[in-house]
């Protein structure tokens, strides 16, 4: 995937992640950039783990959301700590 792709992938993960994630998130701007990061981890993670889910875009999304909520919750426990 193209890395305009990922950016939006990212981006719209990380806003999907801000709205399941409430309390733990840094905004809008913050949360894009944080799913874009999300998109990354879980683009190298989930197949490492073997986990594959659907195809095409809606497919990444998925897997960027994943992303992107892990690192909400990871970064958002480790500021309450």
């Amino acid at each position: 995937m193209g890395i305009i792709a990922w950016l939006i992938v990212g981006a719209i993960a990380g806003w999907l992640a801000g709205l399941v994630v409430r309390g733990f998130g840094f905004g809008l701007l913050g949360n894009i950039v944080v799913g874009i990061v999300g998109a990354v981890v879980a683009g190298w993670l989930l197949p490492q783990l073997g986990i594959r889910l659907g195809a095409g875009m809606v497919g990444e999304i998925i897997n960027a959301l994943i992303g992107a909520v892990l690192v909400l919750v990871i970064i958002g426990l480790l500021r309450r700590a």
